[in-house]
């Protein structure tokens, strides 16, 4: 699936997801990885979704203040991060819009063509 929109360049761009892995800006990765149009990096994340903690978000945490929007793809299916881990996120200044990563993926991509400060967190498909 194809979801390049027009975008400046030098920026990433995400054009595909498939079979676990993604095309961004014309190169492939295999793994989850953290994406903002100017940085992308790889994200050591466990597989099993519930076993999430708060320290695989440091990289973002990190960086809040660089983004206004936090869009987070957890895999084929939506799946909601647990209430605690939700609400240590958000005392730290960072509100995760969770969706499937397809749905991530093009979120990330029009609001990056519109200039908006986005990062986007994606577990493979």
């Amino acid at each position: 699936m194809d979801v390049t929109p027009l975008i400046r360049k030098g920026q990433n761009i995400i054009q595909g997801y498939k079979g676990g892995s993604f095309k961004i800006s014309g190169n492939t990765y295999e793994n989850a990885l953290i994406i903002s149009p100017h940085e992308l990096l790889e994200w050591n994340i466990p597989e099993d979704f519930s076993s999430l903690e708060f320290e695989h978000f440091k990289e973002i945490i990190n960086r809040r203040n660089e983004f206004d929007v936090f869009l987070f793809g957890t895999g084929k299916t939506i799946k909601f991060l647990p209430k605690d881990l939700k609400i240590q996120l958000k005392n730290e200044g960072v509100a995760l819009d969770v969706m499937d990563t397809g749905a991530a993926c093009r979120t990330y991509n029009v609001l990056m063509a519109e200039g908006r400060r986005v990062v986007v967190l994606l577990k493979p498909v």
